[in-house]
């Protein structure tokens, strides 16, 4: 194993099924002619969100046993995955960091793990990251003159996040690295780290990966982007863990948040105490969170 700036790079050999593994959810999930056409023509994303709800593999892959204890001796207390995406191709997407959008008090009990299901190399869209930007100075809304919950939509200032990643990249002159990845080799990044993914030059290849998240026990679960937590807006998540299906209640120092405060955080009003328990219920019948 090799450390990278907070990027740690192993291998799931381990599970001696890895390779059937990876063959069953590169077939079941292999995307049509149609679709494929769509995203080369750049009018299609086909990033499979939540496949463990359905997919066994995707879920076992998930709660890998040399993953977790891996975690767990990072970061000193048990971790849960909440969620998967499942990708045939290069994500193409800029450098950013999950801080932004999964975010935990106390700070910093979230990570990423990249799993290559097929071997992976620089021309059909490796992951690039970069070393060391964990370290750097982290923003918030309040750093940027957003107010979230004034906005027209949740997500409507994420343009200004991504010039903010950008220039923080070229004032720390920083240099991306790539992984190019065989079978069954997997990246765990910290929330801040910035990654992305590189330029798919061969399009015609697929590109097929499994990222899952993971958060960790005994914590407040939030999304700053979604929040201004001196305004008495808080973004918190109702988190599931994969391995049970069983709610993460949102915690500190070992004390449950209290409902009314989940409740008028989420919601601002009176309201929020008939308005959680519906969106909770949604979740749980259409696979949300």
């Amino acid at each position: 194993m090799t450390c990278v700036g907070r990027a740690l790079r192993s291998s799931i050999s381990p599970d001696p099924e890895i390779g059937r593994l990876c063959a069953d959810i590169i077939a079941r999930h292999r995307p049509n002619p149609e679709k494929l056409a769509a995203w080369r023509a750049g009018k299609a994303d086909l990033r499979n969100q939540d496949a463990w709800r359905s997919d066994e593999n995707v879920k076992r892959v998930a709660l890998n046993p040399k993953i977790m204890a891996i975690l767990e001796k990072i970061y000193g207390r048990p971790a849960f995955a909440f969620q998967t995406l499942n990708f045939a191709v290069g994500s193409q997407q800029p450098p950013h960091s999950d801080s932004t959008h999964f975010s935990t008090s106390p700070e910093g009990f979230m990570c990423g793990v990249w799993v290559a299901l097929e071997d992976i190399d620089t021309e059909n869209g490796p992951l690039v990251y970069y070393p060391g930007s964990h370290r750097w100075p982290h923003y918030n809304n309040e750093h940027i003159g957003v107010n979230a919950w004034h906005l027209p939509s949740r997500s409507a200032h994420a343009p200004q996040y991504q010039k903010l990643w950008d220039k923080l990249i070229a004032i720390h002159g920083a240099t991306p690295e790539r992984f190019a990845a065989k079978k069954g080799q997997a990246i765990i990044w910290h929330a801040r780290l910035m990654h992305g993914g590189d330029k798919q030059n061969v399009p015609m290849r697929s590109r097929f990966s499994q990222v899952t998240h993971y958060y960790f026990k005994d914590c407040a679960y939030y999304t700053p982007q979604y929040s201004d937590p001196f305004y008495g807006n808080i973004f918190f998540r109702q988190m599931t863990d994969i391995a049970t299906g069983e709610a993460i209640p949102n915690t500190v120092s070992g004390r449950k948040v209290p409902y009314w405060f989940l409740a008028q955080a989420l919601y601002h009003g009176p309201l929020g105490f008939a308005k959680l328990p519906l969106s909770r219920l949604n979740q749980k019948l259409l696979g949300r969170r």
